[in-house]
């Protein structure tokens, strides 16, 4: 018989084995959470931003016309790069006053025009030297005064996770589309140096926050993304140059496998689920994907996530002409798909057979936008196709009662009630049906965007110069942004931008058109002869070009540009958005431009 002491001993080592093993399950049933330095990443932006500030003091100081004026321009313009991501994503109308473009800008709710302000105009300033020191030191007091609001969100708001993933993402964008193009910086033309500045700050963050668990999780990874940072900034620190910059090398074979890393990153990271809210699929593996953009985003909220049955219905009124008042017009007849959804002529035609006033655009990736019509009169595709129902010279019938001759075609009573339930009594669901099909047409798998995604390498040199003067000497992608090419300002896509070129009457470019485009909305004189910046995807089946059908070929385009647009022609046009100067483009450029826009087009149907 044991005595009490063995049994008081037995007793206390049955409980600390069953204390260890309680404390062994435990552990390995309850996840190891990983502290992340969200407040060290912070207060490095946070810094930066303030150093942006402090660099402006010691240009006010130096004066616009002395010597280390462009040095501390650069060393300003390099302290934001390195804020901005947070700084931006926090407040972006701010943040784009603070590095937008150098242009006037219209309050529509004021009527008033605001001058140009921001990185953009101090760089005029400090390279050109047209300005006077008082004007100067104004330019750089409302500056600062827009980076003091923008350091004081991101002192107030805490770094979080989807602030930080969403945020990236936006700078990664910046650099494939606004960086290496002169987007940020067309004077000076320090976007490609900066470009390392960026990368350089981005992977300092990353060593802030998600390395330690990135490195338990996956070493491999880590080491990759590092590696791909240290090869893409020696690549720009050793290719300086705007004109000879390779930027389809940079991007595929540099830039891409970073924007791939980095969404294994944040996988890996499994701290934030990526919203449905953003413009971007944040599982896109580089931003020239056929899914790289999330459409619900560009969609009205009432037409969002269509059925099948609603698109299908949709893809059947497009070729109906029984949608218009006297029967001979339907989508189809100006929106052709063997045409590129245009029509081919300079001027679409009414419902009597007559010219309208301007050229009929493409519909292919037309839902990636933000206004519509040439002059952007209607906000969303819904209100665009309720205009051509409403227009006398087009369908000329009621929004609000619907169009019952389309249903001698049986079929559509099981379609519609298959789609909504319902036989319609107003032509909203024909709209919203249109809306959801059109909004299908959209494609990204040119052989560009497969070349640059590194699943074929049959560019030539050729077609490879043209993308690189296309994103460069030219300009074209200052206006016509990468990967969409069209006006849809990145990385927020929140606006689609209108632009005054000049274009001509005629093709003898001898008189401006008399079309006052957006004009119309506020008889604004910045306004006049404004039109909706279009993609050039697939433009070699969309000709005539412009507004007016004025150019019949590619060439004609290019030489309008080359010669400064119509300001360059010698017509009156105080507010042209383009420069005037010439862009001094040898024909052999020029070809190869129109070379590397041949490689754009990527038609998703084509027959029926």
């Amino acid at each position: 018989m044991k005595t009490l002491s063995q049994l008081f001993s037995l007793i206390t080592i049955l409980l600390l084995v069953a204390c260890k093993q309680s404390s062994n399950n435990t552990t390995s049933t309850t996840p190891t959470v990983d502290i992340i330095a969200w407040q060290d990443a912070q207060n490095y932006y946070i810094q930066h931003m303030g150093e942006a500030i402090s660099y402006l003091d010691s240009l006010k100081q130096s004066g616009v016309n002395s010597t280390p004026s462009k040095y501390y321009f650069t060393k300003a313009r390099e302290a934001f790069k390195i804020a901005e991501p947070i700084a931006s994503y926090l407040n972006p109308e701010v943040g784009h006053r603070t590095n937008g473009p150098a242009l006037p800008v219209y309050k529509e709710d004021t009527g008033k025009v605001l001058h140009p302000i921001g990185l953009q105009k101090i760089e005029e300033s400090v390279y050109e030297q047209d300005i006077t020191e008082a004007d100067f030191n104004q330019e750089i007091k409302i500056t600062q005064g827009l980076m003091s609001v923008l350091k004081g969100d991101m002192t107030k708001r805490q770094l979080t996770p989807q602030r930080f993933f969403r945020a990236t993402h936006q700078q990664l964008f910046r650099l494939v589309s606004l960086a290496i193009s002169g987007f940020d910086t067309p004077v000076s033309h320090l976007g490609i140096s900066e470009t390392a500045i960026s990368l350089n700050s981005l992977y300092k963050v990353y060593e802030f926050t998600l390395q330690p668990s990135i490195i338990k999780k996956d070493a491999q990874l880590d080491q990759q993304f590092k590696n791909s940072i240290e090869k893409a900034v020696q690549y720009v620190k050793n290719n300086t140059d705007f004109d000879t910059f390779d930027r389809f090398t940079f991007t595929r074979d540099y830039l891409n496998p970073i924007t791939t890393q980095w969404v294994n990153i944040r996988k890996t990271a499994d701290i934030w689920e990526p919203t449905t809210t953003d413009p971007f699929n944040f599982d896109a593996p580089t931003f020239f994907e056929n899914n790289s953009f999330n459409l619900n985003y560009f969609t009205p909220v009432n037409n969002r996530n269509p059925s099948t049955a609603q698109i299908d219905l949709g893809k059947k009124l497009f070729f109906d002409t029984n949608l218009s008042a006297n029967h001979n017009m339907a989508c189809v007849t100006c929106h052709a798909p063997d045409k590129g959804y245009a029509d081919g002529l300079k001027a679409s035609l009414d419902n009597n057979g007559n010219p309208l006033q301007r050229n009929t655009p493409t519909l292919i990736n037309s839902a990636f936008q933000r206004s519509f019509f040439w002059d952007g009169r209607s906000e969303t595709m819904i209100e665009q196709i309720a205009s051509v129902f409403l227009n006398e010279k087009e369908f000329n019938t009621n929004v609000h009662q619907f169009s019952e001759d389309i249903l001698k075609d049986s079929t559509y009573v099981k379609a519609f009630k298959g789609a909504y339930g319902h036989i319609p009594k107003k032509n909203t669901d024909v709209i919203k049906a249109l809306s959801s099909y059109i909004s299908t047409l959209n494609s990204f798998n040119s052989r560009f965007d497969q070349n640059i995604r590194g699943e074929i390498n049959d560019f030539t040199d050729q077609e490879r110069l043209g993308y690189n003067l296309f994103m460069g000497k030219a300009l074209c992608a200052t206006c016509h942004f990468m990967p969409l090419t069209n006006g849809t300002l990145p990385p927020f896509f929140s606006e689609t931008e209108k632009e005054v070129i000049g274009v001509p009457k005629t093709a003898d470019n001898k008189e401006n058109d008399d079309d006052l485009g957006f004009y119309f909305k506020y008889e604004e004189a910045l306004h006049k002869g404004m039109f909706k910046t279009p993609t050039v995807r697939n433009v070699s089946l969309t000709a005539p070009y412009m507004h007016n059908g004025v150019y019949d070929s590619l060439e004609q385009v290019l030489d309008f540009y080359n010669r400064g647009g119509g300001g360059g022609l010698g017509f009156d046009l105080p507010h042209q958005t383009l420069p005037f100067d010439e862009l001094n483009l040898t024909t052999e450029e020029q070809q190869a431009i129109i070379a590397y826009l041949n490689t754009l087009t990527s038609v998703p149907e084509e027959k029926y």
